[in-house]
């Protein structure tokens, strides 16, 4: 069993880093307020204080160093992506595993940072979440709902997720227990043929992603079932996919994408979940077991913290 973190407590102190891309300061200075709402004090990394304006916030050097130094300090009970964008990938053949998993930690954040959630689940056995950002709370949509997701980081919930959510469409039936892995499609497999590719084996896989085409994520998911991928997993969740704002729709749809590679395995397959670049934002542990039915849609997933 991979470690879980401990809880936060009102008054903890959590670091903010931007291990991809940089987050204005107009969108940090909307979105520190929600930080202080939940009770916690913060402390900002250079790279969110003074990212740059190129693609990357700081060099890979400064990210991987602001990593180490957040899980180093004994004072920082949490560490928050400020945002996604692109670069954590360059980061994975830097990274101190046995460091991290000497200080484990509650550690938050999705889309490009999934390439983090992968690493850090397998090399240093830590629980991650996938979660809303910080710089996702400067939005104008951004909602209460999103928000107290946070919450399940200062006490042990079990987090449950049915219809009363989301509509949800079962593609294939039946039920299935196992670790949570996974999270947006287009990183899954910026890893696939390295030593830091996804291992689904006996795991439920959380798939999404955006502004993508049917085509596209046909091309994603044929290169998992090249991977073997789909061979032996427990399971697969589909969270939130939308079109490219550039392309139209095309005449094939998700849906039926993912009946194609999906409405065949001997698995249980469920989508609909608003988990991923969706608002609200189901946030989720990865690491800990859940219980997806797909019988009765419902997913079912135990605490991530201590």
């Amino acid at each position: 069993m991979k470690q879980r973190p401990q809880r936060l407590q009102i008054g903890d102190t959590v670091g903010i880093i931007a291990p991809a891309s940089p987050l204005s300061r107009e969108r940090l200075s909307l979105a520190l307020p929600m930080l202080e709402r939940l009770g916690l004090r913060y402390v900002l990394a250079d790279s969110v204080i003074e990212g740059d304006t190129h693609y990357l916030a700081k060099s890979d050097e400064q990210r991987v160093e602001e990593i180490h130094a957040m899980f180093k300090n004994p004072e920082i009970k949490a560490i928050i992506c400020a945002r996604g964008g692109y670069g954590t990938g360059r980061l994975l053949d830097q990274l101190d595993y046995p460091l991290i998993e000497d200080n484990p930690k509650i550690f938050w954040g999705y889309s490009d940072i999934t390439a983090l959630h992968t690493v850090i689940n397998e090399y240093a056995n830590l629980v991650t979440f996938h979660g809303d950002m910080l710089g996702d709370a400067s939005r104008d949509d951004f909602s209460e709902a999103s928000e107290r997701m946070f919450l399940q980081l200062m006490q042990p919930w079990e987090l449950h997720y049915d219809e009363t959510r989301s509509p949800l469409t079962t593609i294939v039936g039946g039920v299935a227990r196992g670790e949570l892995t996974g999270g947006n499609l287009t990183l899954l497999t910026s890893t696939l043929g390295s030593k830091y590719e996804i291992d689904t084996r006996g795991k439920i896989l959380v798939i999404e992603d955006v502004e993508e085409s049917p085509l596209h994520v046909d091309r994603m998911l044929n290169q998992l079932r090249l991977a073997r991928k789909f061979e032996g997993l427990a399971g697969i969740v589909v969270g939130s996919f939308t079109y490219s704002k550039s392309l139209a729709p095309q005449d094939s749809t998700f849906d039926a994408v993912f009946n194609d590679y999906f409405g065949k395995l001997n698995v249980p397959v469920v989508k609909g979940f608003n988990i991923g670049h969706c608002e609200p934002n189901f946030a989720i542990p990865l690491g800990v077991d859940a219980l997806l039915n797909g019988d009765a849609k419902t997913l079912t997933i135990l605490p991530g913290v201590e």
